[in-house]
């Protein structure tokens, strides 16, 4: 897929807004095949609309060939949270589990945790540039660790996605001052969740995996999923999984793993987390979910045999996103109309709120998906 196709795609969302196949074995390694006549199923349907887009871009843009550099400067782009102010705010000494899913995230869990903190550890792995000949490469990771971490206790793990124009940092997990730190660290403290690990890592499975420009090395990253980084994380850290180089189960601890990104990341985690990873996790978070997500009808067609439960799939979009709103809509919004695997009432959340294509929105998706995540296991 190339950048004009990109740019194509994006902006007739824009225009829009302004008015892997899964694996169904169950026994795998890091190197399970996949079902490549259902990937090439869809991967025609996918060309099919891209190439009616690339046909009609001039039309369609006019003078917007620079609409990924518009959701590029979107994404970075430095806001003020929306909180809640809460009477606990000044002081951290009664621990009253008071979080919900809202559109506000109450203060308290955004400040920094000074008597139980979790830590940040920024890794090396190596994985495989899977859009090109495969070589190895190594790639960087950041991974959160819950305060009190022990080898000598189980946890569950999050994968948690970047943007187009962002990389393992974008989400700021890189300190003490990370507000994704600050969030689970207060949950956690207050009794909100059972704390996890969050591994916050590249997107692009490709040697060039720090340009912004290699946006094609997305679509494949279910492979280093698969194959090198989740591997990577059992058999370094203390998950359920019962890690082996020669071959484990990864479906039989899939209930214990999440999977959830902003924009590009939300994409990844519906085309590849839902639609092809589905005997690898249990639990999904789209935020603003991208242009080139699947469709609510085309994730419908590829789960229609799924064997694996669907824990839950939560979404979240901004309603002034001039960027995502259309394809998050499209992707997940009448899902559960044309899907008898998800329903609202058990395992599925469509949740809007005011707001464009940033992080007030997506800081609110991470909040609000950190204590939907696992709750059968609690």
């Amino acid at each position: 897929m190339s950048r004009k196709i990109i740019i194509a795609l994006i902006g007739a969302a824009v225009v829009m807004a302004a008015g892997c196949s899964k694996n169904t074995q169950g026994n795998v390694n890091g190197g399970n095949a996949r079902n490549e006549a259902s990937l090439e199923e869809g991967s025609e349907t996918l060309n099919e609309t891209q190439t009616e887009l690339h046909t009609t871009e001039a039309e369609s843009m006019g003078g917007q060939n620079n609409a990924v550099d518009e959701a590029i400067r979107q994404e970075r782009e430095k806001v003020e949270l929306e909180t809640e102010t809460t009477q606990a705010e000044s002081t951290q000494e009664e621990r009253v589990p008071t979080a919900e899913i809202g559109d506000r995230i109450p203060s308290k869990y955004l400040m920094l945790q000074i008597k139980e903190g979790g830590r940040i550890e920024h890794i090396t792995y190596t994985a495989h540039n899977y859009f090109g000949d495969g070589e190895e490469i190594e790639k960087s990771a950041n991974v959160y660790l819950p305060y009190g971490y022990s080898e000598e206790k189980r946890y569950n793990v999050l994968y948690l996605m970047h943007g187009i124009g962002g990389d393992e940092n974008e989400w700021e997990m890189t300190g003490n001052s990370s507000k994704v730190k600050c969030m689970m660290d207060n949950l956690a403290y207050y009794g909100d969740i059972e704390p996890f690990i969050v591994v916050t890592p590249n997107g692009r499975s490709s040697s060039n995996c720090t340009a912004s420009e290699d946006y094609n090395s997305f679509y494949v990253f279910g492979k280093e999923l698969r194959n090198d980084l989740i591997p990577y994380i059992e058999k370094n850290y203390s998950t359920y999984a019962d890690y082996d180089e020669n071959g484990y189960d990864m479906s039989s601890t899939r209930e214990h793993r999440a999977m959830a990104g902003l924009s590009m990341g939300g994409m990844q985690t519906i085309n590849i987390g839902l639609d092809e990873c589905t005997d690898l996790f249990g639990y999904f978070g789209a935020f603003s979910a991208a242009p080139t997500s699947n469709t609510a009808q085309q994730t419908a067609d590829i789960l229609k045999d799924n064997q694996y439960e669907i824990y839950y799939f939560y979404n979240i979009c901004g309603t002034e996103d001039n960027i995502a709103y259309q394809s998050a809509s499209a992707a997940a919004k009448s899902l559960p109309d044309v899907c008898e695997q998800f329903d609202p009432a058990k395992n599925f959340m469509w949740q809007e709120v005011k707001g464009a294509h940033n992080f007030n929105v997506w800081y609110l998706g991470f909040y609000n998906f950190a204590q939907i995540a696992f709750k059968m296991n609690r």
